[in-house]
């Protein structure tokens, strides 16, 4: 159970409120979801054969505003995964400060192993089951692992034929020609370069010649690597999860690893050298192969686990040579090997902070369509750094005023909002 991410998540939640007072029925109503909803998804596939897979929605409080968060495909999903990804999402709704609450949903399957129109039939139907507790202003989906914003015009379709009405704010995450937002591709990535930043502002550091490290280089991992290393920080390693680089004098062109790694579906051997990338560079280079595991290990000032969850865990948190984790993944660290990581005194920007970029400029999507407004990508840049710079002050005012860990501080801004809200 050292794994289940809901009772981590709960753990989490008791943890910071010890330090604040609180209701003893507001602290009850946060510790289980409002509503969870398990669905079948039958259909048929190309073979003529019919499967039957598992879907979920978790609506876990909807103090501040509509229930809000992603939908995920992956053959892991389950209900304790989505209970926890639900709360965090409230927290961090709270933490960025956008009127929104928390949810969170999935299928539990393999979407790399079905067909295209397999994907659209298996979304249709899901979305189908999900039409009756959903909508712009009770629960806003979103894209999360291994979902984007063709199967969210599915969805929204969907949403149309049960409910009679075409909402354009029924989900977020759409491509800009639906009504999507500018901005929302980079937005995650963003958001954690403006927190650490804003965190080292803070603490009187600054990023020049700071070394990352980053586990993931999907589309949160890529764009952070970039503006990290606008703001000064040098990007020595960075893997998937089918393995990685180290280069401990920086990777220079991240375009260029990027674009190897489109080609090839993997960043293993992308050592570049002008327009040339292969693994005959490496020792020009002086990098080497590493593991997607050893890219939390390596000798850093700061690890970047960008992935799935329980990536930091008691295994190999000893390992862990970085004084700064920056969670871009929701759930990466353990409650041991957080505990660990406090002891060491290694600052931990979490989760709920680090990677509330996304949800920010969701809410500037949903806030757009419901005014039918549209704003410019440098609009949305300065309103989501003004959102995280604030955000990352708030937490960083509390942690010094409780005297506790950037994860304790950030829970208790939420709660002490959603307290408010609850008043």
């Amino acid at each position: 159970m050292q794994h289940n991410p809901w009772e981590r998540a709960k753990n989490q939640l008791h943890n910071a409120a010890e330090h604040i007072s609180l209701d003893p029925l507001f602290l009850a109503k946060l510790g289980a979801p409002d509503r969870t909803v398990g669905v079948s998804v039958p259909m048929r596939m190309d073979d003529g054969s019919v499967r039957v897979f598992e879907g979920f929605r978790v609506q876990h409080n909807n103090l501040r505003g509509p229930y809000k968060g992603g939908l995920r495909y992956h053959p892991k999903v389950d209900m304790d995964e989505v209970r926890a990804l639900a709360f965090w999402m409230t927290m961090k709704n709270a933490v960025v400060d956008v009127p929104f609450g928390g949810g969170k949903g999935g299928v539990a399957v393999d979407p790399k192993k079905l067909s295209a129109s397999e994907l659209e039939r298996l979304t249709r139907e899901f979305a189908r089951k999900l039409a009756p507790v959903i909508g712009p202003s009770l629960d806003v989906p979103a894209p999360d692992v291994n979902t984007n914003g063709t199967i969210m015009h599915w969805i929204r379709e969907e949403y149309a034929r049960v409910s009679g009405a075409d909402a354009q704010a029924v989900i977020t995450g759409k491509a800009i020609k639906d009504g999507g937002s500018e901005g929302r591709t980079e937005a995650t990535g963003l958001g954690g370069s403006y927190a650490l930043a804003e965190y080292l502002r803070l603490t009187g550091q600054h990023p020049q010649g700071m070394t990352v490290a980053i586990q993931g280089f999907g589309n949160v991992g890529s764009y952070l690597a970039g503006y990290l290393q606008e703001l000064g920080f040098t990007i020595v390693a960075l893997s998937d999860s089918k393995g990685g680089i180290y280069i401990p004098g920086g990777i220079r062109d991240l375009k260029a690893v990027a674009a190897c790694k489109e080609r090839s579906g993997k960043i293993a051997g992308c050592y570049c050298v002008g327009s040339v990338c292969d693994v005959t560079n490496m020792e020009q280079l002086g990098g080497r192969d590493i593991s997607p595991d050893e890219a939390l290990t390596l000798p850093v000032d700061v690890v970047v686990p960008s992935a799935l969850e329980n990536a930091i865990t008691s295994d190999n948190v000893a390992d862990v040579k970085a004084r700064i984790v920056l969670e871009m993944a929701n759930g990466p660290t353990t409650i041991e090997a957080d505990r660990v990581l406090a002891e060491r005194g290694v600052v931990v920007i979490p989760d709920i902070l680090a990677n509330a970029g996304g949800v920010a400029v969701s809410y500037f999507e949903w806030y757009q369509n419901m005014h039918g407004e549209t704003w410019t990508k440098p609009d949305v840049f300065a309103k989501l750094k003004e959102k995280m710079d604030a955000a990352t002050g708030a937490v960083y005012q509390a942690s010094l005023q409780h005297q506790v860990s950037l994860r304790d501080a950030a829970y208790i801004t939420a709660l002490q909002r959603l307290a408010s809200s609850a008043a």
